[in-house]
């Protein structure tokens, strides 16, 4: 999925508007949109999405041609499971930007497929088209791995003999004595036997939108456009939401043991949370304007 980003162009308005907004060239009412639009993703990153919603209602009273803004309402409106307020902020968005619309329904797609993701600790059986992507966690502070990240080590190496022909794609930066998560990754599994022309290290990522964005990138340098991601089960929705959405193909989901059976069951609406904050970023709707 391509995604385009969307800037506003400013028509010019009367000199004394401008000398009223103080600001040349933009709307009397510019700053308050910006002001709401922040407030909005403020709201929404932290746990309140009624009112990060209400900004956006305001926001779009005043301009309802922000893209934007009408995007994150429709993506929020599914999450609160308002359809009127979604179908509203849809509709209006396939007007003003088409291919906009086409993107937030596609992310709330990868999100549905997301949450039906059950964790598997067996490994996928794909061949050398298709990669494998490990996801990192923090070092120790001497640099050391932790028992986490060696448990998704453990489901890769599992994964890496099943599938010998696929490339490998460890992800994660964050250097502890100046050592990445995924050098220390590579290390490991160097050390276990899987040959290090198979392996490519991305380490830059420091969140799961990175993760998914670095990754992504780098597999389609390798020609690979589709991916078995490796990470614990806690975190495999919210990972397999942000791959779909950067524009990979996710054919398996493989994860640690580590608390399996408590992440089998759908994560409840109050725990896809993290997931629909997530989505928004890979999408890369503005955090901030």
């Amino acid at each position: 999925m391509k995604i385009s980003r969307h800037w506003k162009k400013w028509i010019a308005i009367p000199f004394a508007a401008m000398v009223l907004t103080g600001l040349a060239g933009i709307p009397a009412n510019a700053a308050d949109t910006k002001d709401l639009y922040n407030s909005a993703q403020n709201h929404f990153t932290y746990g309140d999405d009624v009112a990060g919603r209400a900004d956006l209602r305001e926001l779009l009273s005043q301009d309802p041609n922000d893209a934007e803004a009408l995007s994150l309402q429709a993506i929020w409106s599914s999450y609160a499971d308002d359809q009127p307020a979604y179908g509203a902020a849809i509709g209006r968005l396939r007007a003003v930007d088409p291919p906009l619309a086409q993107g937030t329904e596609n992310v709330l797609g990868a999100i549905n497929v997301a949450v039906g993701t059950l964790p598997n600790p067996l490994p996928a059986l794909v061949g050398p088209q298709t990669g494998i992507v490990v996801l990192g966690y923090g070092l120790l502070p001497d640099g050391a791995l932790r028992p986490e990240l060696v448990n998704r080590l453990t489901a890769a190496w599992f994964q890496a003999i099943a599938s010998p022909l696929s490339p490998i794609v460890l992800t994660g930066g964050n250097p502890v004595n100046g050592v990445s998560e995924a050098d220390a990754m590579a290390g490991w599994l160097i050390g276990r036997g899987v040959p290090a022309s198979r392996i490519r290290v991305e380490n830059r990522a420091g969140s799961t939108v990175q993760n998914a964005l670095f990754s992504t990138q780098i597999l389609r340098d390798s020609g690979v456009f589709s991916t078995v991601v490796v990470t614990s089960p806690n975190h495999i929705r919210r990972a397999v939401a942000d791959f779909i959405i950067a524009g990979t193909q996710v054919v398996g989901a493989t994860t640690s043991l580590d608390e399996l059976v408590s992440q089998l069951p759908p994560p409840s609406r109050a725990a896809q949370r993290n997931i629909y904050v997530d989505a928004t970023r890979t999408f890369q709707l503005p955090v901030t304007r």
